[in-house]
């Protein structure tokens, strides 16, 4: 059970990391993968054995670096992978000595992540193969943010490998030049890869604090390839602004604290107004695309709630007027429900009701328990508590973690029109 809950955290912590690594250097996606795979089955083994090794990351990179190599050797290919392995001993003790990365980006993850971004693969399978590969994300998390099922999640990933394989394509970074055509996927992903630390599909935490820093990590990375590009700087504030206020969204039971109820003096100031600097400069560019505007637009309606002393003061009616300039723009349910709550709050629960039954064609956000949450607070404070109850009620049965189930017990403990 050691190893098990061990090699599961190095999985969650550093599993991107090696499959990049091992990926660079053998050119085979497909290859690196079974590789690192073969290398957490002989961890199994000899970990379960003699204990796991002081630096485990280093153990399985090595492992599977020396995997990869046995396969080139039964297919008779050669890589320069085999040279810098060095001797091939029965125990790695440590990770061999790695080449410097060429071209504009030295981070393997980004880099692997530039490549499953590639124009010949649809953006539905560019997307689930990179939430899986470069940031380690598991089919129902990945099925979760994409908002579509777990089956049509596998189906794309086979889909990919298939294609990267018969296409041969290549493992490599385009030239500098020609990154810009993957940069909208590669903005995607990191923004899906922070949405799912933000809110966690499953388990007992509601935030995944290493999914926001490693999607943070490389956004900044992003940016600093071409810091005049508004797109991935206004995701960066974003990111940085919801970031900001992860302290204080759990109470000491992990149970979820709305936002009227969080201790605002607790919010990182610092990436504040790092963030608020960001977004004035993706303000100034010339920049107009809808790509780039959503990301502005959802900036900018966090950083309202960054500035406001307090949830009353709070600019509800810009906000609101800002989740329509973005729905406009969008059609995402996602935004249509954000909205819906902006609304209530500036204009009252009976118009946003009203918006919200307009969202009821669309499983993809009807079925999440937030639509329920919403909705029973619109009831609520429209006085109608038997049905702010059975949606409460709901809401409880499509609740995908543990925190948010809690919270919503909690809730219903609270009695009828005690909400």
């Amino acid at each position: 059970p050691a190893t098990q809950e061990l090699l599961e955290r190095i999985y969650r912590d550093e599993y991107p990391r090696i499959l990049a690594q091992v990926a660079r250097q053998t050119g085979d996606l497909g290859l690196a993968e079974d590789a690192v795979q073969d290398a957490i089955g002989a961890a199994i083994a000899s970990w379960g054995r003699s204990g796991a090794p002081a630096n485990p990351g280093a153990w399985l990179t090595t492992v599977a670096r020396r995997r990869a190599i046995d396969a080139l050797r039964r297919e008779g290919r050669r890589s320069d992978l085999e040279t810098r392995s060095g001797p091939l001993g029965p125990e790695p003790p440590e990770a061999p000595e790695l080449p410097e990365a060429r071209g504009p980006i030295v981070d393997d993850q980004l880099r692997l992540m530039f490549v499953t971004c590639h124009p010949s693969l649809t953006p539905e399978t560019r997307t689930a193969l990179t939430l899986k590969y470069v940031c380690g994300l598991r089919t129902n998390e990945i099925a979760r943010v994409l908002l579509v099922g777990d089956d049509a999640v596998t189906k794309r990933i086979r889909r990919a490998r298939r294609k990267i394989r018969d296409a041969r394509i290549p493992m490599r970074v385009p030239a500098p030049e020609r990154l810009g055509e993957r940069l909208r996927s590669v903005l995607e992903c990191l923004y899906l890869v922070f949405t799912e630390g933000y809110s966690a599909t499953d388990g007992d935490r509601l935030v995944r604090v290493d999914l926001c820093a490693e999607a943070i990590r490389l956004t900044r990375l992003v940016v600093d390839l071409d810091p005049t590009n508004a797109a991935s700087s206004s995701l960066l504030a974003l990111e940085l602004l919801q970031d900001s206020r992860s302290s204080t969204r759990t109470d000491d039971a992990g149970r979820p604290v709305l936002l009227a109820d969080q201790d605002r003096s607790r919010w990182d100031r610092d990436q504040i107004d790092e963030a608020l600097d960001l977004l004035e400069r993706a303000r100034v560019t010339t920049d107009r695309s809808a790509f780039a505007q959503a990301y502005l637009l959802q900036a900018t309606i966090a950083a309202e709630h960054a500035v406001a002393p307090t949830w009353q003061l709070t600019d509800w009616a810009r906000i609101a007027a800002t989740y329509d300039e973005l729905y406009e723009l969008t059609g995402s349910p996602v935004v249509g429900l954000n909205r819906v709550v902006a609304t209530s709050m500036a204009a009252g629960p009976a118009p946003a009701l009203a918006q919200m039954d307009e969202l009821t064609s669309d499983d993809r956000v009807v079925r999440t328990h937030q639509w329920h949450l919403v909705r029973a607070d619109l009831l609520e404070r429209l006085g109608e508590s038997d049905a702010a109850e059975r949606e409460y009620r709901a809401a409880l049965g499509t609740a995908m973690n543990d925190p948010e189930r809690a919270f919503v017990e909690l809730r219903l403990d609270r009695g009828p029109g005690a909400h």
